[in-house]
């Protein structure tokens, strides 16, 4: 099955940011299907944007609190304007589009299940200026003709996360961080208006807070004041209270986890701005202290796991650590140089260690090791090319450990290649790193001011280590291809592209 990614690698050309914003909305939206009682379909246009352009939907999620409209998978379908014309007229216009469909539409008795007509509201989904995706939401009319209180609780905050989905400022990448292990609408809902008192609440939401030790009612009462009552730690106490009173100031939310009375609950604040008008906010409660027990043994075994990459990047600095003494101890230059380059690529596979040493996911952050290892790219360098700076432009992104270990050893290989080749002894220069993504591929160019390629150059002829290590590296471990260029107007280009995604078959 195709990943959201792929979708949108394979449809579109979205540049990073617009890609990364879809994946929040994807990390959020089950909160927001069961909020809403909804089905929910993320569409972007397969092509420009016009009156009569296809649309493919690339992700769809079925609320937990109502039964589905759409038992059908829709991920991967290309859709005609005339099977979707709601979407191409809010991809379009940059506005919602609402139309109530009956049983004579074309997608409807033989794919709606107990529903005779639906609503359908095309909600765009913006990201910056641009209108980069469409987010439609299918409920069954019968069922928003008759709604409880908590019905209607649950609805008035869907339909401002829509709007603020729409104006482009839901979710944010705090909000993505906090929806890991985030409370369900299910688990427990309270709605505060912009003074911090309880609007609703409900039942799992006022049992949760029994379970914290409350005796009265929620509804009517300050939140803040409630909870700092009852949280056991005055810090913790302390922190909830500045998390509430910051999502009523209009300050993302975030998720924490407070101990009141024996019993653990998560709390994750969530600003209500529909129009950039502060409404009040919405906490989601769930009471976790059964769950909390059987975590322990969990956070034992990943603190296992960091414990072991910290240990593996220890060794591997101190290999490194020998590797420099015995290059210092050498008097044969070919050999100081042998061991030079082997430190620099031992500390390139330690930092990606250390990374990964500092958290339970098996992500790096290219940025950030990329970055660290700069200084250590020029400072290994030979002693006439000590003039040479390097630097970054553009964002790496996050990429899979497996994946990030080749790849950091492929852009450190080319810099120092640059560093070692492009210059004359004595000369100072420039090498830059450059990245951009997309949808579908990082491109990475290492760009440097020197004095060219020699004119017979070949790099599948090359007989240089670290060349042959980079050819070895992005053919079979990253699936890209690399090419070695003259600059535009100076210098040479090593042109390396990796696609996004899987990791393809060999």
């Amino acid at each position: 099955m195709s990943t959201l990614s792929e979708l949108l690698a394979e449809h579109t050309d979205l540049p990073g940011e617009a890609v990364d914003h879809l994946q929040r909305v994807v990390g959020d939206w089950q909160l927001l299907a069961d909020l809403a009682f909804a089905d929910l379909l993320l569409w972007v246009g397969a092509g420009p944007v016009h009156a009569g352009s296809p649309v493919v939907c690339v992700a769809q999620c079925r609320p937990t609190t109502a039964p589905t409209v759409n038992p059908d998978d829709y991920v991967g379908t290309i859709a005609s304007a005339d099977e979707h014309p709601e979407v191409i007229r809010a991809l379009m216009l940059g506005e919602t589009v609402r139309d109530e469909l009956d049983a004579s539409h074309p997608d409807g008795p033989q794919d709606w299940v107990g529903a005779e007509a639906l609503i359908r509201e095309a909600i765009p989904v913006r990201s910056g200026e641009h209108v980069i995706a469409v987010l439609s939401r299918d409920t069954d009319v019968a069922r928003s003709r008759v709604r409880s209180t908590l019905e209607l609780a649950y609805m008035a905050c869907a339909d401002d996360l829509c709007q603020m989905i729409s104006d482009g400022t839901f979710p944010t990448s705090e909000d993505r961080a906090a929806t890991h292990s985030s409370p369900r609408a299910g688990d427990g809902f309270i709605r505060l208006d912009t003074s911090g008192k309880v609007i609703y609440a409900s039942p799992n939401a006022l049992s949760a807070y029994r379970r914290m030790g409350l005796q009265g009612e929620l509804v009517g009462a300050d939140l803040a004041g409630v909870t700092r009552a009852l949280v056991t730690d005055p810090f913790d106490a302390q922190e909830v209270v500045g998390d509430i009173k910051a999502a009523l100031a209009g300050r993302t939310g975030r998720r924490m986890e407070v101990d009141a009375h024996g019993a653990t609950v998560l709390l994750r604040t969530l600003v209500l701005r529909p129009k950039g008008e502060l409404v009040g906010a919405a906490v989601l409660v769930r009471d976790v202290t059964e769950v909390k027990r059987r975590d322990r043994a969990l956070l034992s075994k990943d603190a296992t796991i960091l414990e072991i990459h910290h240990r593996v990047k220890n060794n591997l600095q101190t290999v490194a650590a020998l590797l420099r003494l015995q290059a210092r101890r050498t008097d044969n230059e070919d050999a100081r140089v042998a061991l030079a380059e082997s430190v620099r690529r031992v500390t390139s596979i330690a930092a990606v260690h250390e990374m990964l040493s500092m958290s339970v996911d098996e992500d790096v952050d290219l940025d950030e090791v990329t970055d660290r290892l700069l200084p250590i790219m020029a400072d290994v360098a030979t002693v006439h090319t000590q003039q040479i700076q390097v630097r970054r432009e553009g964002s790496l992104g996050v990429f899979s450990a497996e994946r990030a270990t080749p790849l950091v050893m492929v852009m450190t290989e080319l810099v120092q290649n640059a560093i070692e080749h492009a210059f004359e002894p004595g000369d100072a220069g420039v090498v830059t790193i450059r990245a951009q993504r997309s949808a579908r591929w990082l491109d990475v160019v290492i760009h440097d001011n020197g004095r060219g390629l020699p004119p017979d150059f070949d790099l599948d002829a090359s007989d240089r280590l670290g060349l042959q290590i980079v050819r070895t590296l992005v053919g079979a471990e990253l699936g890209g291809s690399i090419d070695l260029v003259p600059g535009v107007t100076t210098g040479t280009d090593a042109v390396l592209r990796v696609p996004l995604g899987r990791r393809p078959v060999r």
